[in-house]
């Protein structure tokens, strides 16, 4: 039955089937078959999506949207540029610092894609640089999105596996930083090679013009992150002043959002959150099979076979996230697995916390990996690159990537030291 029910849902979910049907079509039939009361369907649907955190994922979609809409883009990269764009590889240094940057305000690695590729890989062309390399440090560089908070996917992993949200998102913040100074240490070994520009040194005029613009942005993720951990909000009303701050200061400060675009913003913020609160409400119907059928109990017996180290078990979960995160969305594959993986850690005494945080880096990482890496196809599409030169251009970014997951996996005092020193 176990294998029936995984075999089932893997299988509509490769046939294209969605996430959410997928979860609940192969829960059902488990359902049928053991005779159990479909009227808890509809209860539990209802129970999934019925919470006070689970509000923080509009919000921080919102405030995405808001300030992505909101013109924030070009001061941002305004403001690497002041930072960073001194070093050889200028504009890819840029890059790599946009998107920390941006993280702390989208916490969504294809809104930070959208926005600074749309702006960056044609900037970067124009200054000399390789088109196959300013796309792939693009998708490479956005990965930081879903790590430093305000993290969409961590928030979705604790609800999932009743992790609190707040020392989740902030055990993201080191490794996040880690990945973005993989990627820049790479950069600048490329740029030296191929000798890429960089840009004079700002004067200290222009950097506090330039600041003095962008710094209501980047008030954003600061106001996020401490009122998170001095503990005066809670992740969901830290979102939600979050909105309100992004609201003053696009319609008020900027002046780019007036009333009809607005609209715009609320649609299509209105449309992801459904389709992320659906793929949640299925997802409680799958967390009751998994506990009723101990899916958990049987997978760790098996993996507890080959060993009982941490540091193997850790091994053979990266190895397998990397191969998952091929073939799925990070979001639908955490609401899938994550159920499923964390009390098997958690029996060999890794932190849930910090599996939390190396579980997303992992299968983010996949949204930069064909078949299915969304982050490629979007930045192939703004590069106007063929997806096969951007995959060869990709192959040595993999290299920084990977060995800031593996530091992530095996010092997790990376992940938990800001967590222990505030919670």
């Amino acid at each position: 039955m176990i294998f029936l029910v995984v075999f089932l849902m893997i299988l509509l979910i490769i046939l294209g089937l969605p996430v959410a049907f997928a979860l609940g079509i192969s829960s059902l039939v488990y359902l049928i078959i053991e005779g159990v009361n479909l009227s808890m369907v509809a209860q539990s649907l209802v129970r999934g999506v019925d919470s006070f955190t689970l509000l923080a994922v509009p919000f921080f979609l919102l405030v995405g949207e808001l300030m992505n809409s909101g013109g924030i883009t070009n001061k941002i990269i305004a403001m690497a540029r002041v930072m960073v764009g001194h070093f050889k590889g200028g504009l890819a240094q840029v890059n790599n610092v946009a998107s920390i940057i941006f993280s702390g305000i989208s916490g969504s690695a294809t809104a930070d894609t959208v926005a600074l590729g749309s702006v960056l890989i044609p900037a970067m062309e124009k200054e000399g640089y390789d088109k196959k390399f300013s796309a792939a440090i693009t998708a490479a560089s956005s990965i930081v999105g879903p790590i430093i908070p305000p993290s969409i996917t961590l928030i979705i992993f604790g609800i999932v596996t009743s992790q609190p949200i707040g020392p989740l998102l902030i055990a993201g913040i080191i490794p996040g930083l880690l990945t973005a100074i993989s990627l820049m240490g790479y950069t600048y070994f490329i740029s030296v090679k191929r000798n890429y520009p960089s840009y004079p040194r700002a004067t200290f005029r222009e950097a506090r013009k330039t600041f003095s613009s962008g710094i209501p942005a980047l008030l954003l993720p600061v106001i996020i992150v401490f009122g998170i951990i001095s503990g005066i909000f809670t992740p969901t009303e830290s979102a939600a002043i979050a909105v309100l701050y992004g609201i003053i200061i696009t319609v008020f400060y900027y002046k780019n959002v007036n009333i009809r675009s607005f609209g715009s913003i609320l649609k299509k913020t209105s449309y992801e959150s459904a389709k992320i609160l659906f793929i949640l409400a299925a997802a409680t119907i799958f967390a009751w099979v998994v506990t009723k059928s101990r899916i958990s109990d049987t997978l760790g017996d098996f993996i507890f076979s080959f060993s009982t180290n941490p540091t193997v078990i850790i091994t053979l979960i990266i190895v397998f996230l990397f191969i998952i995160g091929l073939f799925m969305l990070p979001s639908e594959a955490i609401i899938v697995f994550a159920p499923i993986l964390t009390p098997i850690v958690m029996q060999v005494g890794i932190d849930p916390i910090h599996f939390g945080v190396l579980m997303v880096l992992t299968l983010t990482i996949g949204g930069a990996t064909p078949p299915v890496g969304i982050l490629l196809y979007i930045v192939a599409d703004i590069a106007k690159l063929s997806f096969g030169k951007l995959v060869k251009e990709m192959l040595p970014l993999y290299i920084p990537l990977v060995v800031a997951v593996l530091l992530t996996a095996y010092i997790p005092y990376l992940s938990l030291v800001v967590v222990k020193m505030f919670f």
